[in-house]
């Protein structure tokens, strides 16, 4: 049996700017040379109507041409000036840009859903996901309001598909860009829950899943630097106990597994010691954070339009750009397409 090539691209929110970004990078191809094109073997899974209007927003000319398909493979051999979609939800295309609608948080989660379950059972390569939004997929209601995001969404599909309980089916929330990659140990959990879940077992647990994840992407071990929870990491337990009675012997404990593992350092530096410039790697391949915010302020300042998300720990490739559903300027056709490009490219890389 070959091995699928196809790659899906859910549209996210309906009224958030996921379909036009995705148009916009069809339609950035179509204008490319062969060599350079990025969503070749992709297609939208999603609902032709809506592609049709996104199409129409950033391409009134109408040089790009939204093809239903009825199998993700068709998606293989579209040509150039094509963006694939395979009906699999639908939404009304009346509903307007930039509100939180019920019907279209309902319409992002069964895209989400189609598209693990197709990963899940080898019909596609991977899943790029553009962003939907929390408060619509909330108001979907069941089974969607039971999911902050599609990080969870993605992880109870994983988890009923190999038969055991979400807790057996651990992920993790990496977002890199071409400067920095960080992996956190909590996701979207409250301040509070969040110094909660600074444990040994979630510490090394990350721990493992990076260095598997990143092992793969690298084809080498990872060296991974680990930041620390407190300002200066604790400063030797005079700004707190974290670092020296949960971090440090998770750490040992990953480092007497064979991981690469350093620190941990101060917060407020070690995303500077990482960072890769133009001659200069990076002191680590990634810094493991221990909460949402500590890592990602640093990798969304240095740049929006190149950052990814990556879902690790899953037993499918998804990637993700690293922004919202952009209400403000959804419908006016002026949304920047980079990062979803970077999400392709680097599920690309995931599979190869």
């Amino acid at each position: 049996m070959t091995q699928p090539q196809a790659i899906a691209i859910t549209p996210g929110d309906p009224c958030g700017i996921g379909p036009e970004i995705i148009a916009k990078a069809f339609l950035q191809d179509a204008k490319a040379p062969s060599a350079s094109v990025v969503t070749r073997h992709c297609f939208v899974a999603g609902d032709l109507h809506l592609m049709q209007k996104a199409a129409s927003l950033v391409d009134p000319s109408g040089q790009l041409r939204v093809s239903l398909i009825h199998r993700p493979e068709e998606a293989c051999i579209a040509p150039s000036g094509v963006l694939p979609v395979l009906q699999v939800a639908q939404v009304s295309a009346a509903l307007p840009w930039g509100q939180i609608h019920a019907e279209a948080g309902r319409f992002a989660g069964e895209c989400v859903q189609w598209a693990a379950r197709a990963a899940l059972q080898h019909q596609i390569a991977a899943l790029v996901t553009a962003p939907l939004h929390k408060e619509a997929l909330s108001a979907a209601g069941a089974p969607f309001n039971a999911f902050p995001g599609h990080t969870e969404l993605l992880q109870a599909e994983a988890a009923h598909h190999q038969g055991v309980p979400v807790a057996q089916m651990p992920v993790r929330m990496m977002l890199a860009n071409d400067e920095l990659r960080t992996v956190l140990v909590s996701i979207h959990v409250s301040m509070r829950q969040a110094l909660d879940a600074v444990t040994y077992n979630n510490v090394l647990e990350t721990l493992r899943i990076t260095h598997q994840a990143l092992s793969r992407l690298l084809g080498r071990a990872p060296k991974i630097g680990v930041a620390g929870l407190n300002p200066h990491a604790g400063e030797g337990g005079l700004f707190g106990q974290e670092e020296i009675q949960i971090i440090q012997p998770a750490m040992a404990q990953a480092a007497a597994e064979g991981l690469d593992v350093h620190g941990p350092y101060a917060p407020d530096t070690i995303f500077m010691r990482a960072r890769r410039k133009a001659q200069s790697p990076g002191e680590f391949d990634v810094v493991l954070a221990m909460y949402h915010d500590q890592g990602l302020i640093p990798v969304k300042y240095m740049g929006l339009e190149q950052g990814v998300n990556v879902t690790l720990g899953l037993p499918l490739v998804r990637t993700s750009p690293d922004h919202g559903t952009a209400f403000d300027i959804a419908g006016k056709g002026v949304a920047d397409a980079d990062s979803l490009v970077a999400a392709v490219r680097m599920a690309q890389q995931l599979i190869a």
